[in-house]
């Protein structure tokens, strides 16, 4: 399992996916398409995303575990989703600007 620091760098085993974490600490199972991400340079495996977690990433975007102690950016799309052991991460939400009067 890798340990997650604000700025790693992973990437999928098994798609294009990449991502930088955000926010996370320690050991996490973070996954893309069902099996382990991989430390950026490290040569993947390839094959195709398990079923169930093959929606795909979208680059520029946020993905959080639902308690919100995982936070990773995607640098890269790819055919993966991205989850933290079997539990798949949600697209995190942009906050509203409060208005300007």
């Amino acid at each position: 399992m890798p340990s997650l620091k604000p700025g790693s760098r992973f990437t999928s085993s098994v798609c294009t996916t990449q991502v930088i974490v955000v926010k996370g600490a320690g050991e996490v199972d973070l996954r893309c398409g069902g099996e382990p991400m991989l430390a950026a340079g490290a040569a993947a495996d390839g094959g195709l995303p398990a079923e169930g977690a093959s929606g795909g990433t979208l680059m520029g975007k946020r993905y959080v575990d639902p308690d919100e102690t995982v936070e990773v950016l995607c640098t890269k799309p790819g055919d993966g989703s991205l989850g933290v052991g079997d539990a798949l991460l949600d697209l995190k939400e942009a906050k509203p600007l409060p208005a300007s009067d």
